[in-house]
C-alpha cells in the first residue's frame, strides 16, 4: 500500500513524527532515520515544533509534542465522558462522597465529569471548574507519571513533592489531607489510554471528619476500581476500532 498522499510536505512531516514515534532523536538520528535532507528535517521539525506536535527534551532531542496527546483525548473524549457518568455515580454512591473526573488542560486541571453528594457536608466541585495542577490528589496523579522535565516543572511551586509522586506511581493512587482547601481530603486514581498514558484521574473528595486524615486507606481500592473501570472502556473501544479497520 502506497504511504503518500500526494501532498509532499504533509507526508514528510508524517515520517518526522512516524520516526519519532521510537524516541527521542538528534537532528542527525532523524536524518538517518527518515532519509530526508538535514535541511528539510530541521525545517519541519522546528515547524511541527512550533504547533506542538513536536517538542524538545532536557537534552535538546526532538520528541512527539503534547498536541498530539490532547488530540488523542479529545478523540477518545465522548466515550469516555459517556462511560464516566454512571461510574461516578456508583462512586459517589459506594463512598458517600462526591466524585469527580479531572483532565489536564495545560497548567490546569478541568472537571468534566461530576456526581454530588446529595445531602449533607459535601465538596462540591461543578462541571468546567479548573482547578490548580499545584494542588489536590488529582493534580498528583495527573502530574505522577508525566515525561521527567514536565514533572519537575510541575513540581515548582506545588504543595507536595518529588518523593509523594514517587509514591503516588508505586501505590497507584493518591491522597491529599487540606492540601487544595483546608478541611477537604481526596482520594484520586489514573485513567489510562489504550496505550498507557495518564489521560484522567479519577477522585472522591469530602470533609476530613468523615474522609479522615488517611483517606485512601478508606477508600483507595474503590476509586482504583472506578478509575480502572474507565481505563477497560476505553481499551475495550480501542479493540472494537481496530477490529473494524482490519476488518
Amino acid at each position: 500500500m502506497d504511504n503518500t498522499s500526494g501532498v509532499g510536505v504533509l507526508d514528510k512531516a508524517a515520517i518526522v513524527l512516524s520516526a519519532l514515534e521510537a524516541g527521542p532523536s538528534t537532528l542527525a538520528q532523524l536524518v538517518t532515520a527518515t532519509g530526508l535532507a538535514r535541511p528539510t528535517a530541521h525545517r519541519l521539525a522546528v515547524a511541527l515544533e512550533h504547533h506542538r506536535l513536536v517538542t524538545r527534551d532536557l537534552q535538546g532531542r526532538f520528541v512527539l509534542g503534547p498536541r498530539l496527546g490532547e488530540l488523542a483525548a479529545a478523540a477518545g473524549e465522548d466515550r469516555l465522558l459517556a462511560a464516566a457518568g454512571p461510574v461516578l455515580g456508583a462512586l459517589r454512591d459506594h463512598t458517600n462522597e462526591s466524585a469527580q473526573l479531572f483532565r489536564r488542560q495545560g497548567e490546569y486541571r478541568v472537571c468534566v465529569s461530576a456526581a454530588e453528594r446529595p445531602v449533607g457536608l459535601r465538596d462540591s466541585i461543578p462541571v468546567g471548574a479548573t482547578l490548580s495542577m499545584r494542588a489536590g490528589s488529582a493534580a498528583q496523579v495527573l502530574l505522577a507519571w508525566e515525561e521527567p522535565d514536565r514533572l519537575h516543572r510541575g513540581l515548582q511551586g506545588a504543595a507536595f513533592t518529588a518523593t509523594a509522586l514517587s509514591g503516588v506511581r508505586r501505590r497507584g493512587w493518591a491522597q491529599s489531607v487540606g492540601e487544595r482547601e483546608p478541611g477537604v481530603a481526596s482520594v484520586s486514581a489514573p485513567v489510562r489510554s489504550p496505550s498507557g498514558r495518564v489521560i484522567a484521574a479519577v477522585s472522591i473528595s469530602g470533609p476530613i471528619e468523615r474522609l479522615s486524615r488517611q483517606p485512601g486507606r478508606l477508600h483507595a481500592a474503590t476509586v482504583i476500581a472506578g478509575a480502572g473501570k474507565l481505563t477497560e472502556v476505553l481499551a475495550r473501544h480501542a479493540a472494537q476500532q481496530e477490529q473494524q479497520n482490519n476488518a
